[in-house]
C-alpha cells in the first residue's frame, strides 16, 4: 500500500476499514483552522486515512463553488496543503451538490471522506468470518446532551 498525504493509491480491499463522510459547515465563512492540526494528527497516527477532501462555498444567492486550498488561519501557511490531491473518486459532483443543499447561504464547508484505519483489522476479521454490516449510524452530540440531561433529571445519574 502506497500512502501519500493521507490517501492511498493502492488499497487492499480485504483490509479496508469502515469509510465515513462528514460535512462541516462554517457559517459566514468563519473558520480559525483550529481543527486542522488535529485532523493531520489523526492521519499521522494512522487512525484515519483521508480519501476525499473538498472545500465549497455557497454564495448568498445559493450558487455553490469549490474552493482552492487556502491559508485558513492567516498564518501564511497553506493549512490543507498536506491533503492536496486527496481524491479517491468516492465523492463526485452529485455528492458535492447534495452536501451543499444543507448549507446556509453565505457559508463554506469541508466535505471529508475518510477510512477508519483503526478499525480495519477488526472489519477484515469480521468479513473473513462471513459477517456483514447490516446497520450503522451516529448519535448527534445534541441528542447525547438531551439524553444526559433527561437521565440527570430523572435519576441524578451522569455519564
Amino acid at each position: 500500500m502506497t500512502e501519500d498525504a493521507g490517501t492511498t493509491s493502492t488499497v487492499d480491499l480485504d483490509q479496508l476499514g469502515p469509510i465515513d463522510y462528514l460535512v462541516v459547515e462554517f457559517p459566514g465563512d468563519r473558520t480559525t483552522g483550529e481543527g486542522l492540526p488535529l485532523l493531520v494528527d489523526l492521519v499521522d497516527r494512522g487512525i484515519i486515512r483521508i480519501l476525499d477532501l473538498v472545500l465549497v462555498h455557497k454564495d448568498t444567492d445559493g450558487t455553490v463553488a469549490m474552493l482552492e486550498l487556502a491559508d485558513l488561519d492567516g498564518d501564511g501557511d497553506l493549512d490543507l496543503a498536506v491533503f492536496e490531491g486527496a481524491s479517491s473518486g468516492l465523492l463526485d459532483a452529485d455528492d458535492i451538490a447534495t452536501a451543499a443543499e444543507v448549507l446556509e447561504p453565505g457559508s463554506a464547508a469541508g466535505i471529508l471522506v475518510y477510512e477508519n484505519v483503526w478499525a480495519a483489522p477488526f472489519a477484515a476479521a469480521l468479513r473473513r468470518a462471513g459477517a456483514r454490516l447490516v446497520a450503522t449510524g451516529r448519535i448527534p452530540f445534541e441528542a447525547v446532551l438531551e439524553a444526559v440531561d433527561a437521565a440527570e433529571a430523572k435519576n441524578g445519574a451522569t455519564i
